[in-house]
């Protein structure tokens, strides 16, 4: 599933192409996606002007000057711009077609995406209005960590993939911040210390970077919208490493179920 920086990705790489551009019809194929497209919208968006281009989480925002679309790639989309006009494949469930001639088509093979319509401010939206904070902003920090983690008895992994406490860590990235920070994904949230959050706080903000400058992640499918790939699993330190060596002590890593999640330690490095 495309997480917060293959999202963040493809928002850096549609803007500049969109920005600005009215939107002349939106072509909707396919409107039973996971939440079916509303059956109003392409009349809703017909005329409006990308004045520009957000995210949540890992949602796209595309500001319409009031009104936004909100996007969801699901577990298989991709975006594309296209500067001409091409037949469309049999997962290629809409076009929005903008001034000048481009494109934006969306791909989705499992159809577990969603476009919706948000005629007010879209974080008030069901979807969004529940969601914790950004990892990459200043609200995001080892204190909120450790104040939210008070109390919980699951798994920190748990609690660092749950969108309400704080968005955007999908399985990948929480793998591997824990191994930066040297927790174990199996202890109890509520017995980790103050210290120890901090550090894992840091080294979410690190992954996350690190993932946004080599391009996102690429797992199955995944690409960027001028169809290239990302690089950061080449530097991936236990995500898909069980029973590989530990690159720091070299000693088997472990993979285990949590949540029913792939979830891959080094019971050496981590505790």
């Amino acid at each position: 599933m495309p997480e917060l920086p293959e999202v963040e990705v493809s928002r850096r790489g549609l803007e500049p192409l969109l920005r600005g551009r009215r939107i002349l019809n939106a072509d909707i194929r396919q409107a039973k996606l996971r939440w079916p497209i509303p059956p109003n919208l392409a009349a809703d968006v017909r005329g409006r002007r990308l004045v520009g281009l957000g995210r949540r989480a890992k949602y796209l925002l595309f500001d319409l000057d009031g009104p936004h679309l909100i996007l969801h790639l699901g577990m298989s989309g991709s975006l594309r711009v296209l500067s001409r006009k091409q037949d469309p494949g049999p997962h290629d469930h809409w076009d929005l077609r903008f001034s000048g001639g481009r494109i934006l088509r969306y791909r989705d093979p499992r159809r577990f995406g969603a476009l919706l319509w948000a005629p007010g401010d879209p974080a008030d939206h069901p979807r969004l209005r529940d969601l914790g904070p950004e990892p990459l902003s200043t609200a995001f920090d080892g204190a909120w960590l450790y104040v939210r983690s008070r109390g919980r008895r699951a798994a920190v992994k748990s609690l660092l993939m749950d969108a309400r406490q704080v968005v955007g860590v999908g399985n990948i990235y929480a793998n591997e911040a824990l191994f930066r920070a040297g927790i174990r994904p199996d202890r109890e949230a509520g017995r980790i210390s103050r210290q120890r959050y901090q550090k894992l706080a840091e080294a979410v903000v690190q992954v996350l970077e690190e993932a946004l400058e080599r391009g996102g992640s690429t797992l199955r499918d995944f690409q960027d919208p001028s169809g290239e790939p990302g690089y950061f699993t080449q530097n991936l330190d236990v995500y898909g490493r069980g029973g590989e060596p530990c690159r720091r002590c070299r000693k088997p890593l472990r993979e285990i179920r949590l949540g029913q999640r792939s979830t891959v330690y080094c019971h050496h490095c981590q505790r």
